[in-house]
């Protein structure tokens, strides 16, 4: 278990490094959503197979799918159009495509210790999630969510375009 949570940070830290160092937001974001699903391969190994199932959905999932959407509308302008067929091209995917693999045979190489770790664990209800998400950490939760309805708004403020419009003075 000591191989897979040292490989999967190392897979964690490079891609996390890769998408500080491109230029292209889109591809940066790809890289982050490697980042993520390796620190979701760390927390699995270090038994916490909840909070790695929170970081897949909820991170690499749905707020990585709210980035991306708002980088390519930011990106929509005239003359900024990229050729999507630029994209296709084998040096923008085959990175991220390495590292999710490496993270792939990780996992499917830990299936095996983890059975016999997970058999051990209990069940945490839906309910029991809820409770202790809005009882102590209740002001974390809605922080959280209002620094996430800030960046929303920020993304449209500065995508929106400053051409005058009818009807203001």
């Amino acid at each position: 278990m000591t191989t897979f949570f040292y490989l999967s940070s190392a897979v964690a830290v490079a891609a996390t490094l890769l998408a500080i160092t491109r230029s292209h937001p889109v591809h940066a974001l790809l890289y982050l959503i490697v980042s993520l699903l390796g620190v979701a391969a760390m927390m699995l190994t270090l038994g916490a197979p909840f909070a790695a199932m929170l970081e897949v959905i909820v991170y690499a999932g749905a707020v990585m799918v709210l980035f991306v959407f708002v980088v390519m509308l930011l990106n929509l302008g005239p003359g900024t159009r990229p050729d999507a067929r630029a994209w296709l091209q084998a040096r923008y995917w085959f990175g991220p495509a390495v590292l999710s693999g490496v993270l792939l045979g990780l996992l499917i190489g830990m299936m095996e210790p983890l059975q016999s770790t997970i058999v051990a664990v209990r069940e945490v209800s839906p309910k029991a999630v809820g409770v202790a998400l809005f009882g102590p950490y209740l002001l974390a939760v809605e922080l959280g969510s209002m620094l996430l309805l800030a960046g929303l708004v920020a993304a449209y403020h500065l995508g929106r375009s400053d051409a005058p419009r009818r009807g203001r003075a």
